[in-house]
């Protein structure tokens, strides 16, 4: 277990656990007296977000959005990672399975700050920092669809790695915009603590921009995944349509051609001098004959 202390004043110490093992959370558990099974919520990779209160100490499980490459996009776990947070009378503990990115920032601002630090404001700055990595994650989310978009109608891409990259963007979009929604309910906890109606209101906010640019970025996604299907369809319509032209060409000279092909003695027309250019002469003026149709009717 990796313990240290990040800040600590007369008011308030802020102490962070990362990676802690099942010895690491018995000895929390006897130092600070808190719940045994809420420090078991914090190993559970897969646990949802919430909010637990018992006696003094109140609990915020909280899953900050992470940036991975890989290619299954099916738990919670794929996009995010715990940060769960504890407080106490006037001490705040975190704890995380691997490096945060939002405590690392934050403890970067306490060194050039000068305003007033209790457990309940470290605790609401690390919220907003939860926020925002979800936010950042919306403007380059947006970049790259942006950029695919220009792909499929500028460049005229059909790549079947596309449509995978879209399929990406859009399951991004939807698990983030599910644990967002979950989300709410530790959000809402926050007017219990010893802050300001402002701050409590800017976290809220906040929240509500996240939740919209998500939902918004999902469908925009899958608009772009039917339009892409839509015109990979008609693609494929188009070289049907030109194979049935073509073949509408050739029928009727093949028809021309298999009769006369049948080698029968009683027919008159294979006796003729100029027979066999009178036959071609006849499939040409049908291939014209057809072609100025089609060029009327515009196919």
């Amino acid at each position: 277990m990796a313990k240290q202390t990040l800040f600590k004043n007369e008011q308030c110490e802020w102490i962070d656990v990362e990676a802690p093992n099942t010895a690491d959370i018995q000895q929390l558990n006897s130092q600070y007296g808190i719940n045994r099974l809420l420090l078991d919520d914090t190993i559970e990779p897969n646990h949802l977000p919430k909010f637990e209160e018992q006696e003094s100490v109140k609990f915020f499980l909280t899953r900050e959005y992470i940036e991975t490459d890989r290619h299954n996009l099916n738990t919670i776990s794929d996009i995010s990672t715990k940060l769960s947070i504890f407080i106490l009378k006037d001490i705040i503990i975190t704890i995380h399975r691997t490096k945060n990115k939002s405590i690392y920032e934050y403890k970067q601002e306490l060194t050039k700050t000068n305003e007033h630090i209790t457990p309940d404001r470290i605790a609401l700055k690390l919220a907003l920092k939860v926020m925002k990595s979800y936010d950042d994650e919306n403007k380059q989310l947006l970049e790259r669809m942006d950029s695919l978009e220009n792909e499929i109608f500028l460049k005229n891409t059909r790549s079947s790695n596309l449509i995978r990259r879209l399929y990406k963007i859009k399951r991004k979009a939807a698990l983030s915009s599910r644990l967002l929604n979950i989300s709410g309910e530790w959000i809402r906890e926050f007017k219990k603590l010893e802050l300001t109606e402002s701050e409590i209101t800017d976290l809220a906010d906040k929240h509500k921009d996240v939740i919209a640019d998500f939902e918004h970025l999902n469908g925009q996604a899958a608009n772009l995944i039917a339009m892409f299907l839509a015109f990979s369809d008609q693609k494929a319509n188009q070289v049907m349509k030109l194979l049935a032209i073509y073949s509408v060409y050739f029928l009727p000279v093949t028809f021309l051609a298999g009769v006369y092909g049948m080698n029968f003695h009683n027919m008159p027309e294979l006796t003729q001098k100029y027979g066999y250019f009178i036959i071609l002469g006849i499939m040409a003026l049908i291939v014209l004959g057809t072609f100025i149709y089609f060029k009327k009717k515009k196919w």
